[in-house]
């Protein structure tokens, strides 16, 4: 695995901005716009592309977006393994990713939406790491870990899109959640969001003792469980307080009576 020499830092940095999004992109870039010592030499919409990418032209900074369809940040670095590396800055909305962030080599992440001080902030450690890529301090390393999976241990709240807007949602508020393609449908009652993520990726940000899956494609909140109805070939029915009726597979039905516990 290589990194950037010394050499390499009198010539300019050279940046890779990965984000399926391209409003998101357009905010690294323009944000690097005024730096002299980067260069952003190109831009992926996904992780094939970026994977593609790194690999040909070996950049010596990647921003690299954790959420994206069908290949996300975490599995680009999986792709890569092995092989050459660049300096690895992930771009999240969601900060239970900045655990793992740091455990697949990661040298900063910046939590959206960010703003200039923060981007400042993590640019300069950045560039400090490309001049001595045996700077960063295990230690403090550790210890960042550390407060991260304290404070990040279960999804509290989301933020969502929607029309133009931001709305933040309580995923306590959440009745029950489903896969829709490559997006996840949560359902407060008679209100839908989409967001754009896996229903796996979903699942493992919520608290297991509140959320379980109940079928491939449903996972739900237990407090809003009124009755479960079982069904002749044993699998059930699971009825919420707004009169949703959502099936329960004989694969996923252990998952839900292991939260609530064994009928008496």
């Amino acid at each position: 695995m290589r990194t950037p020499s010394t050499d390499s830092m009198q010539k300019k940095i050279r940046a890779v901005l990965v984000d399926d999004e391209s409003l998101a992109r357009r905010l690294l870039r323009h944000m690097l716009r005024d730096d002299p010592d980067v260069e952003v030499i190109a831009e992926c919409a996904n992780g094939r592309d970026a994977v593609a990418i790194i690999q040909k032209e070996r950049p010596d900074l990647v921003f690299l977006d954790v959420q994206m369809p069908e290949m996300d940040g975490f599995s680009v670095l999986d792709q890569l393994a092995d092989e050459y590396l660049p300096k690895i800055v992930f771009t999240t909305a969601y900060e239970q990713y900045a655990v793992r962030a740091f455990e697949n080599h990661a040298i900063d992440y910046l939590l959206k939406p960010f703003d200039h001080i923060r981007f400042a902030d993590m640019l300069k450690h950045a560039k400090g790491q490309l001049l001595d890529p045996e700077a960063t301090d295990q230690r403090q390393l550790g210890v960042l870990i550390d407060s991260l999976r304290n404070r990040a241990e279960h999804l509290e709240r989301l933020v969502i899109k929607s029309n133009g807007r931001l709305n933040l949602v309580r995923v306590e508020d959440i009745n029950w959640l489903e896969a829709n393609d490559k997006y996840v449908q949560l359902h407060f009652g008679k209100v839908t969001r989409l967001v754009r993520q896996t229903l796996n990726s979903m699942e493992s940000q919520l608290d297991p003792k509140r959320f379980s899956r109940i079928h491939r494609s449903v996972i739900v909140n237990i407090d809003r469980i009124r009755e479960i109805q079982p069904l002749f070939n044993g699998e059930y029915v699971v009825v919420l307080d707004d009169g949703t009726e959502l099936s329960v597979s004989r694969h996923y039905k252990d998952n839900l009576f292991n939260i609530l516990g064994k009928p008496l």
